[in-house]
């Protein structure tokens, strides 16, 4: 059983400067090989998780703390305003939760979360997050690589394009009773986009598992595109042939690519996309290619025009 913290409680104690010092003494125990079981798998009070620090991908810019994290996002299912996903938290119903792989794969998975948190080797990818409504932030986001998961589906040769889905549930969810999008939010990549090393599928931030605002128990991160790419509280990950409905394309296909690629040179209608407020800073600071990760993905891209494929 996973146990959830008490957020206004960690708002309060919440100091930078110890988180990175019990996540370096964490590091420095997680150095030493170890059997990964139930047993191990948390801490004293089981919300934490085990990781182990990546040096590879990880910005060593400063993080946003966790009550900004916590109480500035995204989450249309928990309400359009900033603040509604944190307030509706309690309404995100995670027990006895499942995630499905399917599609062109020989090996279709049912897996729940204690499946992800014991097979596969946790680390800390402390990632920028760029919002195509031209706000960012920096957070140290608990997960492994995607790719992980689909290599242990097996896909056919016939499957190019990853489509995932979030939950559904009306009754509880309440900015599913409108009709913001075509409920569930859908989103999703090419194979070769999921399959690269920076993807990541997150269960924690801050060593500690996902709270419901920040898309508990399990979301997507993809550091090189805009935030509403990184899909929240997946439910299915199925493998296609063809390039699957993504919700806010869908929505409105002239202002959100299927790409969505952090691009400063092209324009959202409503935002310009050359700068960027980071939360908790004054001053705007200029937004980078594929934010900041084009050494890792623009191989990807070299032969599209991202004016056309955004």
């Amino acid at each position: 059983m996973i146990r959830k913290y008490n957020l206004d409680k960690e708002n309060k104690i919440t100091d930078q400067r110890l988180f990175k010092r019990r996540r370096e003494i964490i590091a420095g125990i997680l150095s030493a090989p170890f059997i990964l079981n139930s047993s191990n798998l948390f801490a004293k009070d089981e919300e934490y998780l085990t990781f182990k620090k990546d040096m590879e991908f990880s910005t060593n810019e400063q993080t946003n703390t966790i009550k900004q994290i916590t109480s500035y996002n995204n989450f249309y299912e928990l309400g359009s305003g900033k603040r509604d996903p944190m307030i509706n938290a309690d309404r995100l119903k995670t027990e006895n939760w499942k995630l499905i792989i399917d599609g062109l794969v020989e090996n279709p998975l049912i897996l729940d979360l204690e499946d992800l948190v014991k097979n596969y080797a946790l680390e800390e990818r402390i990632y920028r997050l760029r919002c195509v409504e031209a706000w960012s932030m920096v957070i140290p986001w608990i997960g492994f690589e995607l790719n992980q998961l689909i290599k242990r589906s097996k896909p056919l040769s016939s499957a190019k394009y990853v489509a995932f889905e979030s939950i559904l549930d009306k009754d509880n969810l309440p900015g599913q009773k409108r009709n913001t999008l075509n409920w569930p939010y859908r989103e999703g990549l090419r194979l070769d986009e999921a399959m690269n090393p920076l993807t990541i599928i997150s269960l924690g931030l801050y060593g500690r598992v996902l709270p419901n605002q920040n898309g508990s128990p399990i979301r997507l991160v993809v550091p090189w595109k805009y935030g509403f790419k990184s899909i929240k509280s997946i439910v299915k990950i199925s493998l296609t042939s063809k390039e699957p409905r993504t919700s806010w394309n869908e929505q409105s296909p002239s202002e959100y690519g299927f790409y969505s690629n952090v691009n400063p040179y092209v324009s959202h209608p409503r935002w310009s996309q050359k700068r960027e407020r980071r939360i908790g800073e004054f001053r705007k600071r200029d937004t980078e290619m594929f934010n900041g990760y084009a050494k890792f993905v623009s191989h990807m891209y070299s032969n599209m025009d991202l004016k056309k494929f955004f």
